[in-house]
């Protein structure tokens, strides 16, 4: 069965009574030029179409590992490297950036459970998701979770060009189970991973992940 994620119920209605207005609107003024009235009503159909895609929210339950990180949202890998991470943690960490296109689910989950240490939303620019100053000058959340495994990981919600709402759930001080919802992206956007440095990954640059089903890094030991 189908499910829709919350965050799109408005976005939803709205883009359905868009597309019946007009389906009939278009029998009744176009109804002399048959291809016309239909490229229109198909036309309609699609946008509605691309809005239920856009908000899916697909079953992917899984059992909790503290062992485990996992991609907490579906798309590309576009980047691995060893950055400064200057508002928190404010040294040198691995950072595995996911990019998502308009075509992918984006929903948030959580990457690991643990504690929420800290939670914190900024407001603004709109760059490109890709752009390397995106994670530090785009409107963004920031979220750190903390458990015996892992210690302290860091995750990043960023805004992109088309993005312009982020909805993070994560509130300090509570405890989260791996793979629960922990927010949405509307539009085509990316989410940042901070790792310790030395973290063994199981991705490389330009995998294709899945929220809650790709295993980013495991501890075997």
């Amino acid at each position: 069965m189908l499910h829709f994620h919350k965050e799109g119920a408005k976005s939803i209605l709205i883009a359905s009574v868009v597309a019946v207005v007009i389906v009939f609107a278009a029998e009744h003024f176009l109804k002399e030029n048959f291809w016309v009235l239909k490229g229109v009503q198909v036309l309609a159909l699609l946008l509605l179409i691309i809005v239920l895609q856009f908000f899916r929210n697909p079953n992917r339950s899984i059992r909790a590992q503290d062992h485990t990180i996992v991609a907490p949202v579906d798309g590309k890998v576009v980047v691995i490297e060893e950055v400064m991470e200057n508002e928190y943690f404010k040294d040198k960490r691995l950072q595995v950036s996911i990019f998502m296109s308009p075509i992918n689910v984006h929903v948030t989950r959580y990457p690991m459970s643990g504690k929420i240490n800290f939670s914190k939303y900024h407001p603004g620019k709109f760059l490109v998701a890709w752009h390397p100053k995106a994670s530090e000058e785009n409107e963004r959340t920031t979220i750190v979770i903390e458990n015996e495994v892992f210690g302290e990981v860091l995750y990043r919600q960023i805004a992109g060009a088309l993005a312009k709402r982020i909805v993070n759930y994560a509130q300090e001080g509570e405890n989260v189970i791996q793979g629960e919802d922990a927010g949405f992206i509307k539009f085509g956007s990316r989410v940042d991973l901070f790792l310790p440095l030395g973290t063994k990954l199981n991705v490389k640059l330009n995998d294709k992940v899945k929220g809650n089903q790709s295993i980013i890094t495991e501890k075997t030991e």
